[in-house]
């Protein structure tokens, strides 16, 4: 049989697909309620054109049947709040804990719509913030480095002499050097192999600004790993506030300044050592289920697959 003629007979006569109750508004919103427990996660995922979905899971579903909440076509806190709310109030009560990431739309969503929950941000999106800031004084000194090479270039053709480009002692020029640090940088220096230990003590050498980012990245991140406790975990991130303000590095006093924001919900992660795992384990299934049905060109049959597996 004709591969796009058993999709269409299993979509309109061997599926339950005609007499589905959430066929008229799943593409703007799916709500399971029954699905619902104690710990949640709250992120987003694309389906189809960069659409953007909130997605709420259940923890203790583990990723398999019961583990989709809602989804909700769109990140605005009104529009999925709207939806959200449709949810029973003896329902939504029940929630005491839910993991997001640092999105302000995403706390007013839980704030309103799950009042009890306690609300965690994911240490992870908290890391990855200050390895992005690590990240951007790399690239902005690599640009600088470019701009160094033309220059010397351009001068070099004036004078007609060659150009012969500074070479250091791993063999990387400059803008080498700083275009091939960018992995180790995200890795603890106990998992540098020889050459990226080398390579890193010339990095730390020619821009110590990138080795102090480097440091502090790591200090925050020790935290999340080495703290038990919450008030241990409070009087470490002030002192690590207090060596953020030395530095005098810009895009760390934002990284500060973030954290310090969302600092409740941070800190509420030393309770239970919540993350929001869950969640991006459950992004990863249906961005391979979407693969695996070489992309999404019936949103609403999609959803009703995705609804059937994980509701």
């Amino acid at each position: 049989m004709d591969g796009k003629q058993l999709q269409q007979q299993y979509k309109h006569h061997i599926s339950d697909y005609k007499h589905w109750d959430q066929a008229e508004h799943a593409t703007e919103w799916m709500l399971f309620e029954n699905n619902i427990g104690p710990h949640l996660s709250l992120d987003e995922t694309a389906l189809s054109r960069d659409e953007l979905y909130t997605v709420i899971t259940n923890k203790s579903a583990r990723g398999q049947k019961g583990a989709l909440v809602a989804l909700v076509k769109s990140t605005q806190a009104d529009k999925v709040c709207e939806a959200l709310l449709k949810i029973s109030e003896g329902r939504r009560h029940l929630v005491q804990e839910i993991t997001l990431d640092m999105a302000a739309s995403m706390h007013q969503i839980a704030r309103r719509c799950f009042p009890k929950a306690r609300l965690v941000t994911d240490r992870f999106h908290v890391q990855q913030l200050a390895i992005e800031a690590v990240q951007e004084l790399r690239i902005k000194h690599r640009w600088e480095e470019l701009d160094k090479e033309n220059d010397a270039i351009a001068e070099a053709k004036k004078t007609k002499e060659p150009y012969i480009p500074e070479l250091l002692s791993n063999g990387d020029s400059p803008k080498q050097l700083l275009a091939r640090s960018r992995y180790l940088l995200f890795k603890h220096k106990d998992a540098w192999t020889a050459s990226q230990l080398h390579r890193a003590r010339l990095l730390f050498e020619r821009y110590p600004a990138i080795e102090q980012a480097y440091k502090l990245s790591r200090k925050l991140s020790d935290i999340f790993s080495n703290c038990t406790a919450k008030i241990v975990a409070f009087k470490r991130l002030t002192l690590w506030y207090n060596e953020v303000e030395e530095s005098g590095l810009k895009v760390f006093r934002t990284v500060a300044k973030s954290i310090e924001t969302h600092h409740t919900s941070i800190l509420n992660y030393f309770d239970h050592r919540s993350t929001n795992a869950a969640a991006e384990s459950f992004n990863a299934k249906i961005k391979a289920f979407r693969a695996a049905a070489r992309g999404v060109r019936d949103i609403a049959f999609f959803l009703f697959r995705l609804a059937n597996i994980y509701a």
